[in-house]
């Protein structure tokens, strides 16, 4: 049994199909990147699989669904949902990563104190544990909402584009974090719209839009052809997008430069 099974889970708002019946396993200490076009579903699905959206299908963790799924997920929204000029400090930011993992009625106790400054140790913001989450930088801010998650000690971890307005160095340095939470065991399932990043790091490249149109390692003969990502993205074999990649007709064009 996979870590992670979504057995044809599909999602209808106002009328509109936004993820048609998706079929996917994802297994224990994957890497996997989630890869589409603006309004593929990604961020739907990963909220499908939360049961923050009505969904139809079943989704099970380890053979938990529901509630006790929840449990064991760390959920890393897009930058730009949280409201950053909340008077929090980043510690008390991290902290409530545990929330809903003890009855409502009772306060923090040690072990949630440890795993909110463990996980804070991890993005390397212990330093920095008692300032506003407003006065931090844009890679600091997504640092903290990955420690917000790792202290969960979730089994899975949801990324919904993590390097939104980040430089290098801080991309650089969270990819560095995912590959080694993944080498300890954590599975990382992660929507993103840099790919050449995806294509480096990730174990396993999902082809997203509405629902699965590829699935397959990255330097797969698959994803070395230019099919699965014109019919993915809707550009031509010719796109400069598919030349960044290497992939197709733009193989020739980047061994050419």
């Amino acid at each position: 049994m996979s870590l992670l099974e979504i057995r044809e889970v599909g999602v209808t708002l106002a009328g509109r199909t936004v993820v048609e019946p998706t079929d996917l396993d994802v297994e224990a200490g994957e890497f996997v990147g989630l890869l589409g076009p603006n309004g593929a579903g990604k961020t739907t699905l990963m909220r499908a699989v939360l049961g923050l959206v009505p969904a139809a299908g079943r989704v099970t963790l380890a053979g938990a669904s529901g509630r006790a799924l929840r449990r064991r997920v760390g959920y890393v929204p897009q930058r730009h949902d949280v409201n950053w000029d909340y008077p929090l400090s980043v510690h008390a930011c991290v902290l409530g990563g545990r929330l809903g993992l003890r009855p409502v009625f009772r306060g923090p106790g040690e072990t949630d104190y440890a795993a909110a400054a463990e996980a804070l140790a991890r993005v390397g913001l212990s330093g920095l544990a008692t300032r506003t989450i407003g006065e931090l930088s844009g890679g600091q801010r997504q640092r903290v909402l990955v420690a917000r998650a790792l202290a969960r000690r979730p089994d899975l971890l949801l990324l919904d584009e993590p390097f939104t307005g980040l430089d290098h160095p801080a991309t650089e340095a969270l990819l560095e974090l995912f590959a080694r939470l993944c080498a300890e065991g954590t599975t990382v399932l992660m929507s993103t719209h840099n790919l050449p990043e995806a294509q480096h790091s990730c174990s396993r490249l999902i082809l997203f839009n509405r629902t699965v149109r590829a699935d397959a390692a990255p330097d797969s003969p698959l994803l070395r052809s230019a099919e699965p990502w014109t019919a993915t993205f809707g550009v031509r074999p010719e796109s400069p997008l598919l030349a960044s990649l290497g992939v197709g007709a733009g193989r020739e064009e980047v061994a050419a430069c």
